[in-house]
């Protein structure tokens, strides 16, 4: 069975910096397509970055291009993604996210396995 566990969420001032990090078990996923997605307070759940597994190739959001950096540990099968110059608009729950394909992944329903997200809070 698949498992997705973050870690790394907390408060920050605006400007800093955070890393979170999402471990993965259960199977072998190189041919996964990885995801950060993140839900603000009475918002929908948007798309942050992603990055296929296997070549590494990244994919950003807009709001986040330049700031937030993806990336994973294959040895270890973990994802980071490291934060930095955040805004209190980044405040949100993280989710990391599993998809089996590489197709709409910016698509929430594109991705097969979920976390259950850890929170991070930028204060002005």
């Amino acid at each position: 069975q698949v498992q997705l566990v973050e870690s790394g969420g907390g408060v920050v001032q605006a400007g800093g910096s955070l890393r979170l990090s999402c471990a993965a078990s259960g199977r072998t996923f190189s041919s996964y397509v990885m995801g950060w997605f993140r839900q603000a307070p009475g918002k929908e759940r948007e798309f942050v970055a992603a990055i296929s597994w296997r070549a590494g190739t990244t994919f950003y959001a807009d709001s986040v291009k330049g700031r937030f950096t993806i990336s994973r540990d294959i040895a270890k099968n973990t994802m980071q993604l490291q934060m930095n110059s955040l805004k209190p608009e980044d405040t949100a729950v993280y989710y990391c996210a599993a998809s089996k394909l590489e197709v709409a992944i910016t698509t929430e329903s594109s991705y097969d396995y979920w976390g259950q997200g850890t929170q991070v809070t930028v204060s002005s």
